[in-house]
């Protein structure tokens, strides 16, 4: 296969971002590494909290609204247009949408030649991890580490929970080779 584009979905503090950084290291071409965190980080201050844009609720809950929906179709077409122009990306997101987000990279992506990867990660293991971050709202890992899976359609799959991130790339990277 020869993707341009590999998202990664999986829950919060389920390892993706250290697996973004593993496939950086054991893939043969330079690959840029983005991420929903970028994103949200990016977004105005005055869309935080705010029913238009994100909340965060004190369990870890996040809702979103119209000007949220309507700068991440921004962001999506960016990512892709940096693909279409010969860049490899390597996107780190969280389907909170379930097979809704997965559609939506489907529309902007069109017959852009993506690898689709579930990351995946036991809630308990992946509540440790959120606690020693300490940069999440307690219960967010743990509640979304299933729920983001559901009606999601994958090319290859890996489980984080006792797999180091290098390993998991590995397994990303033979399958690109296949």
């Amino acid at each position: 296969m020869t993707a341009r584009l590999i998202i990664l979905n999986g829950g919060s503090s389920s390892g993706k971002t250290a697996l973004v950084r593993a496939l950086q290291e054991v893939l043969d071409d330079p690959w840029l590494g983005f991420s929903v965190d970028d994103f949200v980080d990016a977004l105005p201050a005055k869309l935080d909290g705010s029913p238009d844009g994100i909340v965060i609720g004190s369990d870890g809950e996040v809702s979103v609204g119209p000007a949220f929906r309507e700068l991440e179709a921004g962001w999506t077409a960016g990512i892709v247009a940096m693909c279409r122009a010969g860049g490899r990306v390597l996107m780190d997101d969280v389907f909170l949408g379930g097979p809704s987000s997965q559609q939506r990279w489907r529309n902007a992506i069109g017959d852009l030649e993506t690898l689709w990867v579930g990351v995946h990660c036991d809630p308990a293991i992946a509540a440790q991890r959120e606690a020693g971050r300490g940069d999440r709202p307690t219960g967010m890992a743990e509640g979304q580490a299933l729920i983001v899976h559901e009606g999601i359609t994958y090319d290859v799959e890996v489980d984080t929970s006792h797999a180091t991130s290098i390993e998991c790339a590995r397994t990303i990277a033979d399958y690109l080779k296949a």
